[in-house]
């Protein structure tokens, strides 16, 4: 007897959760995930150029044109 009632509850749970949609805070939701501003994406900018130097000799040593290098893979 109690079946009903809980699945009539989960129902109206979830038409709710469908039709209403409205009432999303947006930068409630941006500061819970830890998202910045667009003044931080100079810091990410930076954090950019820095990986990029650092890795500059590395694609200078294995470029994208030395792939193959020859070898085989094993397969026929």
């Amino acid at each position: 007897m109690g079946r009903g009632r809980a699945k009539a509850k989960q129902v109206k749970v979830a038409r709710q959760l469908k039709y209403n949609s409205g009432g999303t805070d947006l930068d409630r939701l941006r500061d819970e995930l830890g998202v910045g501003d667009s003044s931080s994406s100079d810091d990410a900018d930076d954090l950019n150029d820095e990986l990029a130097d650092r890795y500059a000799d590395y694609a200078d040593d294995y470029g994208a044109g030395d792939d193959d290098d020859g070898r085989s893979s094993g397969r026929r």
